[in-house]
């Protein structure tokens, strides 16, 4: 068990994909993604393998909720500096979290 403490201490954020270009050099079918989280964050890049349910043109736009004070993470050439969540599907698939409603980039999860 973790405390309270401890899971105020992951900021989980909504950001929204403005930028989805294929990656490939990943060893698993992926994208590199820039994530919109607002003035107090600012754009950040990440590394996602969700190619099986979404195109390129479906997340531009799409909001998310990510992890955004990890540290940056070498993925081959590419720099993630935040973690987008997802789960992942009976078949293996991962589809992300997002809101069900437009909320402001940035806000922290509640």
């Amino acid at each position: 068990m973790i405390s309270w403490n401890d899971f105020e201490q992951v900021e989980l954020r909504i950001g929204t994909v403005i930028e989805a270009e294929d990656f490939p050099e990943a060893r698993r079918p992926a994208y590199k993604l820039k994530v919109d989280f607002g003035p107090e964050v600012g754009v950040r890049k990440s590394s996602a393998q969700i190619t099986h349910l979404y195109t390129r043109d479906e997340l531009v736009g799409k909001q998310v909720l990510a992890v955004t004070n990890f540290p940056p993470k070498q993925i081959g050439p590419f720099m993630s500096e935040c973690l987008v969540t997802g789960v992942h599907t009976e078949q293996g698939s991962v589809t992300l979290v997002t809101p069900d409603a437009p909320v402001p980039n940035g806000t922290r999860l509640c």
